[in-house]
Formats: C-alpha cells, structure tokens, sequence
C-alpha cells in the first residue's frame, strides 16, 4: 500500500494542461508505427539494400534536424500552440502520402518533408512544458510527457507488428495519418493557448544567443553522441533481431514495446524519488549514460536469446534516467536565453543522430558486421560520458 501510495502521488500536482499534452502525445506517438519498422520495411517490402536504407534515413534525418530549427523559430515568432497544430495535421497528410512512394529518391524526398513537419512539433512540445508547468514541477511534466510517449510506443509497435502480419506495411501509412489529425483534434479542443505563459517575454527580456553558451553547447555535444547510439535500437537493432536471432516483425514489435511499458510503469516514481535526493542532475545524466553503453557491451559478451531482453533493460534504464534529467537541463539552461532557440538546438541534437547515426549503423554493419558496430556505440557512449563530466565540472565552477 505504501508502494502505490508513493507511485500515485508521484503524479499529482502537475496542471491539467500538462495531462492534456499528454494525451495529445500518447495518442501522436502511438501512431507513429511505420518508425520502428521503417528499415524493415525498406529492405524486406521494398527490396532496398543496407546503404540505401542508410542514406533514407539520412534524409529522414535532415528533415528532422530542419524541422526542428524551423518549429524553433516559429515558437518565438508565433507561439508553441499553433506549431503544434500545425505540425499535427501537416504530419497526417505526410504519413498518408508517403505510402505511395516507391522509388530510391521519391521515398527520400518524402520522408525529409514529413520529417521536417513532424519534428516542428518537438521544441513546440518542450516550450508548452515550460509554459504551462511550474517550475518545481518541471523534470516531473518532461517525465509524463515522456510517459505518454513510451505508452504510445509500447503500444504502437506491437499493434503495429500486428497489422503487418493481417493487412501489410501499407495500413500503418493510414493509421499514422489518421492518428496524427485525431491528436491535433485533440489538442484543439482540450487544450487553451490562453492559460499558456509566454516564454519569450517571461523568462528573459534581452535573451543571449544560444550560440554564446559554452558550457550549453559542450552538453549538446554529449546529446548528440548519446543519440547517435540510442538510435541504433530503432534501425539497426531490429533488423539485427531479425537476421541473427530469426524474430518476426510480431516478436520484435513485442520487444521495442517492452521498452514502453517499462518506462510507463517505472519511470515517474523513479523520477520523483531522483529529485528527492541531492545529486545533481548532470550526476543522473552520465549514470543512465554508462546503463546504455552495457546495452550493447552486454550484445557481444553472449550470443543466447535471451541476452536481447537484458540489452533492452539496461537501454530503457538508461533511457529512463538520463532523458528527463537532459531535458531538465535543457530547459533550465534556456532561461538564459529564447526558450524556442534553446530547446530547437536540444531537438536538433537528437535530429543530427537521424543524419548520421541509421547511415553509419547500416554501413559500420555492412562493412565491419554486428560485433564491430557494438564496440564503436559503446565507445562513443564512453566520449559522452566524458563530455558530461566536463559540463558538470564547469557548471560546479560556474565558468
């Protein structure tokens, strides 16, 4: 009793907008299926090799890397609201399209552009937090956003496995579009742009340029080295799963949806308890850093099937500390200039893993195969973790 005591008022205080951007989120993110099994889908239905798939996510990436510095200028030009609509209903007709594309270079110009709209919506996602949030209960707001993301993403994958297995890759198009213009409904009538506060004028008055933060930027380097890894279970891990280990699009749906309902189950009373001890936040950071480089240490030290669930344990456990704490600092960090600029470079950060990090998986296998690929994740797992303790030492400095 005391357990789920401790589990249910982990949830309480947050605005009620927050539970509304929550629920715009879960129902976006759980019907965004064709992610996790867009590589599979591009070498098994449309019969592209490794590279190919590689440079597809390239341009998946650049769409996301523009999307999200172009959804930052909007925010401080017109507010994270209608961004966010924007992005919703632009996405669903993106998702729609896109299934009608099947050569090399149709397919990679489509998915830039529906890449491009749908990660508008992230740094509009990250201002609403700030906005509507108060400021004690800013990690724990990230947090049930995020829990609203890897609900969405424990249930989309599985469900997602299960329309390809009855109807094909070509009803996933459909159920993201739909899910897509159903959120942004959502969002519209739930949500009042008018109980929002605007960042631009509350946070800071002479907002400096992100570009003049250091220490902000030595952090975005060990976000983008961190993602450049994280990535790799959403490309290169499954088709992994189905090569070495023989899964299906079922089993392997059930096993990225592990990773969702964990962090659903989990991730908010461990946060809560997080915030409760006197460690900092870059501290957290760099533990849930070295969890996720034994997720892929722990993929060549055995060869048993079962080592793939304890993999993805040790990432979702990484994943569940490090995120809410990076965004934390993220959006601290952010009042030292326009929260739409800082949290823009944050989403880029994750963008530029899109870029370079599904090519060069895809090639590092192609190339050098499954063990060497492993070992070069976990190195640069081991190179982001130095850039935190640099971060954290001068922010302790306050250089």
């Amino acid at each position: 009793m005391k357990l789920l005591n401790f589990y249910a008022n982990s949830f309480k205080g947050l605005s009620k907008e927050i539970w509304y951007l929550s629920l715009v989120t879960f129902i976006n993110r759980a019907g965004t299926m064709v992610i996790p099994f867009l590589s599979l889908y591009l070498t098994k239905d449309m019969g592209f090799t490794m590279p190919q798939v590689g440079w597809i996510l390239t341009a998946f990436g650049l769409g996301s890397v523009v999307g999200s510095w172009f959804g930052g200028q909007l925010v401080d030009r017109i507010g994270h609201y209608k961004v966010m609509v924007f992005s919703l209903f632009a996405t669903a007709l993106g998702f729609v399209l896109l299934q009608y594309m099947d050569t090399f270079y149709t397919i990679s110009i489509g998915i830039f552009f529906v890449m491009l709209v749908a990660d508008a919506f992230r740094p509009a996602i990250f201002t609403s937090i700030n906005a509507y949030s108060k400021p004690e209960n800013t990690t724990r707001s990230v947090t049930l956003i995020r829990l609203a993301i890897n609900l969405g993403f424990s249930a989309g994958p599985a469900v997602g496995g299960l329309i390809i297995a009855t109807i094909g890759y070509g009803g996933l198009f459909w159920v993201d579009g739909i899910t897509c213009a159903l959120a942004g409904f959502v969002l519209l009538h739930f949500l009042n742009p008018k109980t929002a506060k605007e960042e631009p004028t509350r946070v800071n008055p002479n907002p400096a340029p992100v570009w003049n933060d250091k220490i902000y930027l030595l952090f975005i380097g060990g976000i983008i080295l961190f993602s450049l890894t994280f990535v790799q279970y959403f490309s290169v891990m499954p088709v992994f799963y189905a090569n070495e280990y023989s899964l299906t699009e079922y089993e392997i749906g059930l096993l990225l949806g592990m990773n969702g309902l964990v962090i659903f189950l989990f991730e908010m009373p461990l946060i809560k308890y997080m915030e409760g001890k006197s460690i900092s936040v870059l501290t957290y950071v760099i533990w849930g850093t070295i969890l996720t480089a034994l997720s892929f240490v722990v993929l060549n030290l055995f060869s048993w099937i079962s080592i793939l669930v304890i993999g993805m344990l040790f990432m979702t456990i990484g994943e569940m500390i490090a995120f809410p704490f990076t965004n934390k600092f993220a959006l601290d960090r952010a009042k030292n200039g326009k929260m739409g600029a800082y949290m823009a470079l944050y989403s880029i950060s994750f963008s530029i893993s899109h870029i370079f990090g599904h090519n060069g998986g895809m090639n590092l296998v192609n190339s050098y195969g499954y063990e060497m690929t492993w070992n070069v994740m976990t190195l640069m797992l081991l190179l982001a973790i130095g850039f935190f303790i640099i971060v954290k030492r001068r922010v302790q400095e306050n250089i």
